[in-house]
């Protein structure tokens, strides 16, 4: 973790748990290296191999209640700042990246709607993906607590 822990001390670094066997990992891994690559710098990306590393996703689990991967977990200053679960769409993840950022590009423009969230928590959980769905679920009660 001295890759993602000190180099979060000057940009933001996510990290990618994912393996080989696991395919939405296979599908959110090209597009996390898209959005990061179209960063310039900006973000840092780190992938981790659970099956090779599994004591390190297993603090990273204690720490975020991640339970499942992909799972990628967001550092800034040398602590775990955000996290997510599941493969989430390319529009997500320029969300959660300008968020990370701390650009208020996220909410004005590219920033999914709570009809997508709803619609994307609704796709992974009749894909058996409860964990994320939860989240999902959950970032639309922080953001319309009425919903």
């Amino acid at each position: 973790m001295a890759d993602v822990i000190e180099p979060s001390k000057d940009v933001p670094v996510i990290v990618d748990f994912w393996a080989t066997w696991c395919g939405p990992c296979r599908s959110l891994g090209p597009t996390l290296e898209k959005v990061v690559g179209e960063n310039d710098g900006a973000v840092k990306m780190v992938k981790i191999d659970v099956d090779k590393n599994p004591g390190v996703f297993s603090q990273i689990a204690k720490m975020t209640g991640s339970q499942s991967i992909p799972t990628v977990v967001a550092f800034k200053n040398g602590q775990p700042v955000d996290a997510f679960m599941g493969a989430l769409p390319e529009s997500q993840v320029r969300a959660f990246i300008d968020k990370l950022k701390g650009d208020g590009s996220a909410a004005a423009d590219g920033a999914p709607s709570v009809a997508e969230l709803l619609a994307a928590a609704e796709d992974a959980s009749d894909a058996g993906d409860f964990p994320a769905a939860a989240e999902i679920f959950s970032a639309v009660l922080a953001q319309e607590p009425d919903n």
